[in-house]
């Protein structure tokens, strides 16, 4: 069975190539950020500017609410939703916390065509702030799909039928409350451990077997979690595991669990949300109250200095970058990333001085809007850029300034948010095409470049 469902898989990624007409390796984006977690989309044959009409679509299939991502491996796309209990709705206000009655539910697409192939549907009530649906792309890895919903369901199913292998309840197992805005981080798969943000004293960070769910080590204490996926780096000669939550950010081995070094870092609200993002000897960490962090990871050994951080704690007055959701992006020097209420900032990295910064890639009249948000992938030289109006751009970045190429509109947002309508999904790359999801239907546009 195992081999039939390869030989299908294999089968089902070379049809998408055919239909994209290029004979260049594929690339899957099986997990957050992409293989290597790092927002790089890394195929060649991408389109260059998009056609007068925008980009085909090749499918559309319908789908419920949520914020999480989706995830392409092996001819497969894999996406969480939310699906409301009949007569239930969700508050006017997103901010309100109640129970609402409803189901998650765990989808599988074929890649080729967006037909769901699976679906594992289970009970959920959502007792979170903001509960249009799930936060956490899916993982998908050696033939098991990792799924965390919004109220802290994990499992880990059989990526050919959907079987469930092993599961767990963070709230039930670990005896913790739902954070305000649900469980988000995405988990994070290193060697047979997945590791994943639980919450709690001494379990803020548990590492699972990836193949029979046994815990195998736990870790941190903190009064809530966080938001963000933890991340694998290398310096002062060890892998270390970087967990940033709500009261600091954390550097553990990996394989044991055991705290090499602890940074304090007070932030407000709790909104540790945006990736960490190391670039050579520097780790950068942004949020939306209390802005930016740099860190100097020493070459010797595991431990760190503060290298600077914003001055200013406030959502309006900013300095740095103050990044509500999205993941900076840092490279030669410079970061590039979204502030509080939408200017696309560049940085310079070893002084968190500004460089330059714009509208024009999130707002549609240029005017500052709270929140306002563009997911950034770079390919080649050239940066995608998912806006939360449905809008993907292909833009060029650099300290000399935003230079937009094209823009094509795809998506409608659906959610709402601040007094408007907002699309807070993360896109996938692969294959020459982006699937993005909104709160009512998953996408597949074909990016491939024409001959």
């Amino acid at each position: 069975m195992q081999s039939t469902w390869r030989i299908s898989s294999v089968l089902a990624t070379l049809s998408v190539l055919l239909i994209g007409a290029s004979p260049l390796l594929a690339e899957d984006w099986p997990q957050w950020l992409g293989p290597q977690r790092d927002s790089v989309w890394r195929e060649t044959g991408i389109v260059q500017k998009f056609p007068t009409n925008g980009p085909v679509v090749r499918w559309r299939t319908p789908a419920g609410g949520g914020y999480s991502g989706p995830a392409v491996a092996h001819g497969r796309v894999y996406l969480i939703d939310r699906q409301l209990a009949k007569d239930a709705t969700n508050p006017t206000d997103p901010f309100q916390r109640g129970v609402i009655p409803g189901t998650e539910r765990v989808l599988c697409l074929e890649e080729a065509t967006g037909k769901i192939l699976w679906q594992h549907e289970y009970d959920c009530p959502y007792t979170m702030s903001y509960p249009a649906g799930p936060r956490a792309t899916p993982l998908v890895s050696d033939g098991k799909v990792y799924t965390v919903g919004a109220e802290g369901n994990l499992f880990c199913f059989a990526a050919k039928d959907g079987k469930v292998l092993w599961s767990h309840e963070f709230k039930k197992d670990y005896n913790i409350p739902t954070p305000l805005w649900g469980f988000s981080a995405p988990p994070l798969l290193d060697g047979d451990r997945l590791i994943c943000l639980v919450g709690g004293s001494n379990t803020t960070a548990v590492a699972f077997n990836k193949d029979t769910g046994k815990e195998i080590w736990h870790a941190l204490t903190a009064k809530e979690p966080g938001y963000c996926s933890p991340m694998i780096l290398k310096a002062g000669g060890k892998r270390q595991l970087i967990v940033w939550h709500p009261e600091s950010v954390n550097s553990l081995n990996p394989e044991t669990g055991e705290v090499y070094w602890s940074e304090p870092s007070k932030i407000r609200s709790g909104m540790t949300i945006a990736t960490p993002r190391k670039m050579d000897d520097l780790l950068f960490l942004t949020c939306f109250y209390n802005g930016s962090m740099a860190l100097r990871l020493d070459s010797a050994k595991p431990a760190e200095t503060l290298l600077w951080q914003s001055k200013k704690v406030s959502e309006k007055d900013t300095d740095a970058l103050h990044s509500t959701m999205s993941t900076p992006f840092l490279e030669n020097g410079y970061i590039y990333g979204v502030c509080s209420y939408g200017q696309l900032r560049c940085l310079n990295a070893d002084t968190g001085e500004r460089v330059w910064e714009t509208l024009a890639a999130t707002t549609p009249d240029g005017k500052e809007m709270r929140w306002a948000n563009a997911f950034i992938v770079k390919n080649g030289s050239r940066f995608f850029l998912f806006n939360e109006k449905g809008d993907l751009i292909i833009a060029n970045l650099s300290p000399k300034g935003y230079e937009e190429i094209s823009r094509a509109h795809l998506l409608e947002p659906t959610n709402t948010a601040a007094g408007r309508d907002v699309l807070w999904s993360h896109p996938a790359f692969a294959n020459r095409c982006m699937f993005a999801r909104n709160d009512k239907e998953i996408i597949c546009v074909d990016l491939a470049e024409k001959k």
